[in-house]
């Protein structure tokens, strides 16, 4: 009996370091399945990226431009329009202009998301300034592009068909010296 109770014990102890493994292992993993995740449903607005726009069809939608700033960030941050009514399934490009304020360069990266959330799948960004990070020298404006389209697929999705309106909504934060952007 001591013999089976002893093996039981080494089973539990085993179970419970796999079990523990396992655990921290979708810990440190799971910032970048949830990432994975958003961009393949488009979950809470995130956008998908694309090569290249399947061409217009007849169909329009007018997208919205919004841009922050964090507090820590000394930015001006905007776009050149406030909105475009563009061709479904046709290419386009917007500009957004950043300007540091500050008298030294300063490094920032920019996190998006498209509202209303049934429109993320279906906005595709082909190049954005939001990829990579961005330094401006002091008291240099830059002019930054976003070439997207509106997937025409949307017009068949019960739940986005309807959407008139899609809001392209950027923040900048500043990215630490010491720690790489995720």
């Amino acid at each position: 009996m001591t013999q089976s109770l002893a093996t039981r014990q080494v089973r539990t102890a085993l179970l419970a370091v796999v079990f523990i493994c396992f655990m921290t292992g979708l810990a440190w993993a799971s910032v970048p399945l949830y990432r994975m995740f958003c961009q393949v449903t488009g979950l809470n607005g995130t956008t998908q990226r694309g090569e290249r726009a399947p061409g217009a069809v007849n169909a329009q939608v007018r997208v919205d431009f919004d841009a922050n700033v964090s507090a820590r960030l000394p930015w001006v941050f905007k776009p050149e329009n406030s909105h475009e009514v563009v061709d479904v399934g046709a290419r386009d490009m917007v500009f957004f202009t950043a300007t540091n304020r500050s008298t030294r360069p300063v490094t920032g990266t920019a996190t998006f998301n498209v509202t209303p959330a049934q429109a993320g799948k279906y906005f595709t960004k082909i190049e954005c300034f939001c990829f990579t990070q961005q330094t401006l020298q002091p008291g240099e404006t830059q002019r930054m592009p976003v070439i997207f389209f509106v997937d025409p697929k949307m017009l068949a999705d019960t739940d986005a068909k309807d959407i008139e309106t899609i809001t392209l909504s950027y923040t900048f934060y500043p990215v630490d010296s010491g720690k790489a952007a995720s």
